[in-house]
């Protein structure tokens, strides 16, 4: 993809809700020339003051729904990179491997997946019920649309821009009702739709460690049967050609934008050799 060696300008949308105590912990460690998309859900423990006085180039915009879908869609829509990072707010995901999805990108890849069950992935927070559904969602998933995933429900990803039209996510206007997508089911929505769209999709090793500080709003049990509807409805929804060709067409405009850059990639996003 980047042949020439030009440099990818890469966004970090992070969700929040109350996370002020988390954020200090992940703003430390994410890469000065990133953007940094903070998409506040309306906290009440100043996780939005937290976050300027600790980046004052932060881009903070509020969900207009409730919901995790919600704000990664606000956040997509107010990202300028050429690459998107989708980062959790509650220390579980480390950004020090957000090199680690550019490389993969960077090699040829339209979709990095981050995966806990790969070599060199794991967990020290997933309860064994829910690595069990998991693994039976990835299953059918994989039987459903012949794919490959061992991580359907792990949200740590990222993609270059490009690859919006595909994933289809639209943050509306505010005030309106619940949108399909909107809840914890749009990492599998997400993950559906990029196997769905042709989209070359690689898995990147990941380590989910557990909550820094708070509580998760995860529901093993509801999330997981809403994850089992999003994975019926979007294995048989239809496939706009239109957004496909809108895709193919942002792929070369991307090509093209980073041929003109033509600039060596950055080594604080490189793996060593």
């Amino acid at each position: 993809m980047t042949a020439t060696g030009s440099v990818p300008a890469i966004s970090i949308v992070i969700p929040t809700l109350n996370e002020a105590r988390n954020v200090p912990h992940i703003f430390r460690i994410l890469p000065r020339d990133a953007e940094i998309v903070l998409v506040d859900g309306r906290s009440t423990d100043g996780t939005e003051e937290v976050a300027r006085a600790l980046r004052p180039d932060c881009v903070v915009v509020h969900q207009t729904r409730k919901g995790k879908g919600n704000a990664l869609a606000a956040g997509f829509a107010a990202a300028t990179g050429d690459i998107i990072v989708m980062l959790d707010a509650d220390g579980s995901a480390d950004p020090g491997e957000i090199k680690d999805f550019v490389q993969v990108l960077v090699d040829g890849a339209d979709f990095a997946k981050g995966s806990r069950f790969i070599k060199g992935g794991g967990s020290s927070d997933i309860t064994r019920l829910r690595a069990r559904g998991n693994h039976g969602l990835s299953g059918l998933v994989n039987i459903l649309l012949r794919h490959r995933f061992t991580d359907l429900c792990y949200g740590y990803n990222a993609f270059w821009s490009y690859c919006l039209p595909v994933l289809d996510l639209r943050p509306g206007e505010k005030g309106q009702e619940p949108q399909w997508g909107d809840g914890f089911e749009v990492e599998t929505l997400i993950n559906i739709r990029a196997a769905r769209g042709g989209l070359t999709i690689v898995e990147v090793p990941s380590y989910e460690h557990p909550r820094l500080m708070g509580v998760t709003n995860l529901n093993a049990f509801s999330d997981g049967m809403r994850v089992l509807r999003t994975i019926f409805v979007e294995a048989f929804r239809p496939l706009s050609r239109s957004v496909l060709l809108e895709a193919a067409y942002g792929r070369a405009q991307l090509r093209r934008k980073l041929a003109e850059k033509a600039a060596p990639v950055e080594e604080s996003y490189r793996r060593p050799a």
